[in-house]
């Protein structure tokens, strides 16, 4: 059994290509499958997210479409637009709106072109609708809170987890992730005091790529970050390239006990982008960085330095030798789907599919290949405002993604169909609204396990 099980996976492997591949989720069919109804939570903070979320999604369908014709006007063929995200997506400019529905038909299966542009983009950037009152008084709630002469951080965490505005996100980042001070007057001295101490590391270390000791860990990093967003542009240009190879060699001379590894280069991006969003008012996909002042670039490097240092500073065993962390993690979320959804786990072990060989990845780089960085920037905001939220409740997130995808993984009733699955989930059209409800099902089952772990112990 075990010979045949290894001589599968070594089959499916040679035979496939990594799903992050270029092109990989431009040419798939993709269908999404319609959200199960939430389960009652035993929480203030996940009930309030889930209600909005459900309000926003009803008031939208509501609406009608901007430039589309009435329901009775519609070729009986014609895609009607199902969620909000799928609208916000939908809408890629007034041009494709007044174009006849015909377009819509000419190729299978029918769902709204997302622009390149499309994979980075808030909710709450351009082309979106304007604000509600709900998000106009959230919006002041948090200018308030940043506001004040020391902030309240439990009061900060517990806005941020239903998601933080574009316009407030990067200082609400620097001060969840512990790199910038409550107290409103140091932090100007702290941000020029940790800048000033990067910059130092870069001309005490950086030099030392070249010497022998060094060289393997300056190899890799350089030909992973061509890998890193390979689909946006922004991250393809040489200067935006030259910045995370700097974050990265730093890092990795810093933490010998891991050194670099495969996957922390993912982890650099959300960081960028955020903290480039301060300084760019349209989207930021295809923003040429090198239109920027050279003081405003180190400042956004620096930062994305820190800010990444202090989430690794939580995860650091799932990098270090055998990468223990995450062998474990997957083993626990092993357990846990055993619990939560018994049919699933059984499928699994009849068609003879590890957890390793998927979970690792979800563990490895944080769901970030399974998730438009839209998405993953959205899930940031609730990890940074949860306890150990990279640590801990990163693992209730992928068992809910799971159970998310059930449907699919039930009709598959082989290994490399279900490897194939696993491996390219459709969720390029995903947007706030299904990353809310992902989280408000991870926070029920972290209410229901977390503090009772023999629950999904065997």
């Amino acid at each position: 059994m075990k010979s045949k099980k290894a001589s599968s996976f070594h089959e499916f492997a040679r035979s496939t290509s990594d799903a992050w591949d270029i092109g990989d989720d431009e040419d798939e069919d993709f269908s999404s499958s319609s959200s199960s109804s939430l389960q009652t939570l035993n929480s203030k903070v996940a009930k309030a997210t889930a209600a909005q979320v459900l309000e926003n999604h009803s008031k939208l369908r509501a609406k009608p479409e901007r430039c589309q014709p009435a329901l009775g006007d519609l070729p009986t063929n014609c895609k009607v637009i199902k969620s909000s995200s799928e609208a916000q997506l939908s809408r890629t400019s007034e041009e494709a709106c007044v174009r006849s529905p015909l377009q819509k038909q000419q190729s299978l299966p029918l769902r709204p072109v997302i622009p390149l542009v499309a994979r980075i983009s808030d909710q709450n950037a351009s082309g979106a609708p304007p604000m509600t009152v709900r998000e106009k008084t959230r919006l002041e709630k948090f200018r308030q809170l940043l506001s004040s002469h020391n902030t309240d951080l439990d009061e900060l965490r517990k806005c941020s987890w239903p998601g933080v505005p574009r316009e407030v996100r990067p200082v609400t980042w620097r001060l969840l992730s512990g790199y910038l001070p409550p107290n409103s007057e140091r932090r100007k001295l702290t941000l020029q005091r940790k800048r000033e101490e990067y910059f130092g590391f870069i001309q005490q270390y950086y030099d030392s790529r070249n010497e022998e000791h060094h060289q393997d860990t300056y190899r890799q990093i350089h030909i992973d970050i061509p890998r890193t967003n390979p689909l946006i542009p922004l991250f393809q240009q040489p200067l935006v390239q030259e910045i995370f190879e700097r974050i990265l060699f730093i890092w990795a001379i810093r933490h010998p006990a891991s050194g670099y590894v495969q996957g922390i280069n993912d982890l650099v991006t959300p960081f960028f982008v955020v903290f480039l969003s301060e300084h760019v008012e349209e989207d930021v996909e295809n923003f040429d960085v090198t239109n920027l002042s050279q003081d405003v670039l180190r400042s956004i490097e620096a930062d994305s330095f820190w800010c990444m240092s202090k989430l690794l500073d939580g995860i650091q065993d799932n990098y270090t030798f055998a990468q223990p962390g995450i062998q474990k993690k997957v083993k626990a979320l092993e357990e846990l789907v055993s619990r939560i959804d018994e049919q699933v786990h059984n499928h699994f072990r009849k068609y003879e599919v590890e957890y390793l060989q998927f979970a690792f990845r979800w563990m490895n780089n944080l769901l970030m290949r399974e998730l438009p960085l839209r998405c993953t920037i959205r899930l940031w905001d609730t990890y940074q405002s949860e306890p150990e939220g990279f640590s801990h409740f990163h693992l209730y997130v992928c068992a809910a993604f799971l159970i998310k995808w059930r449907k699919e993984i039930l009709d598959e009733e082989d290994f490399q169909g279900l490897l194939m699955l696993l491996q390219n989930l459709p969720t390029i059209h995903w947007g706030n609204e299904e990353i809310g409800l992902l989280l408000a099902e991870a926070y029920r089952l972290k209410y229901m396990f977390a503090d009772a772990p023999n629950h999904y112990r065997r």
